[in-house]
């Protein structure tokens, strides 16, 4: 009885002994040695796999830079001390690349009238679905966490107020918050830049305030107040040229509905 199970069992064990050694001398003969220059591009990428290169992980992002399809700025989650070395390892010029953050473009959230109580399913691109949102303005944001949910880096939480807060420090700028908001409320803001308009309303200003206490109204008093003219109103809302701003504040300042805020 023990032979007959010692035999299938030592059968199997030696077969598989065969077939490992086949095995590695087949990949000792046809396999292709991996390139060392691709190694230490790996070791410098963050090993995130977050995808917001638009490759298949680090991997397929190391692979990229060694063929010449991508620049070490292409991986926004890295530094810029990593991305000098893989330029160094690929003997490239390497073009400094400005640091940005997401910024939440809505100032609403509780400070927002609803059109009617949403008890549906809890995310944001399915309470879209149900007339636009329950926000009364139709650009305003939902708060139901899809953005805090996809972000891979937990930069992002949920306020108080009923508003996404971004984390500049923990922010790697993937960009995956602004692919999945439906209400496209997210923007890559220059983090030198101390100045945005938080609304993306194109109502007029008497449209916004029945909705909202915090929307842009369009008054153009901080375009009147920027003495570098960093700041035009268009389509009845606010817009800061960050080529021309140079933080001097002057439109946080007179902004009425503190649509205009500093981070």
């Amino acid at each position: 009885m023990i032979m007959n199970l010692i035999i299938p069992v030592a059968a199997m064990a030696v077969l598989g002994l065969i077939f490992g050694a086949a095995l590695a001398y087949a990949l000792k003969l046809f396999g292709i040695e991996a390139d060392p220059a691709i190694s230490m591009i790996l070791a410098k990428l963050p090993g995130t796999n977050c995808g917001a290169c638009g490759r298949a992980g680090c991997a397929g992002f190391a692979e990229a830079l060694k063929k010449g399809f991508a620049v070490p700025s292409g991986c926004v989650v890295s530094n810029e001390t990593a991305r000098i070395s893989i330029a160094e390892i690929l003997e490239i010029d390497y073009n400094s690349k400005v640091k940005t953050v997401a910024a939440v473009l809505c100032n609403g959230g509780t400070r927002a009238k609803n059109k009617y109580a949403y008890r549906g399913i809890r995310n944001c691109k399915a309470a879209s679905l149900v007339f636009g949102g329950h926000k009364a303005c139709a650009f305003g944001c939902l708060g139901l966490s899809d953005c805090v949910d996809i972000c891979p880096f937990d930069a992002i939480t949920m306020g108080g107020d009923g508003l996404p807060a971004v984390d500049a420090a923990k922010c790697t700028a993937c960009g995956k918050c602004i692919a999945i908001c439906p209400k496209k409320l997210f923007e890559l803001v220059p983090v030198n830049k101390r100045y945005y308009v938080k609304c993306v309303s194109k109502d007029a200003g008497a449209a916004v305030a029945k909705v909202c206490s915090a929307g842009c109204i369009a008054c153009r008093k901080c375009e009147k107040a920027c003495p570098l003219g960093a700041v035009k109103v268009e389509n009845n809302l606010a817009k800061i040229d960050y080529g021309k701003c140079q933080n001097m504040g002057k439109c946080f300042e007179v902004c009425p509905t503190r649509v205009i805020v500093k981070r």
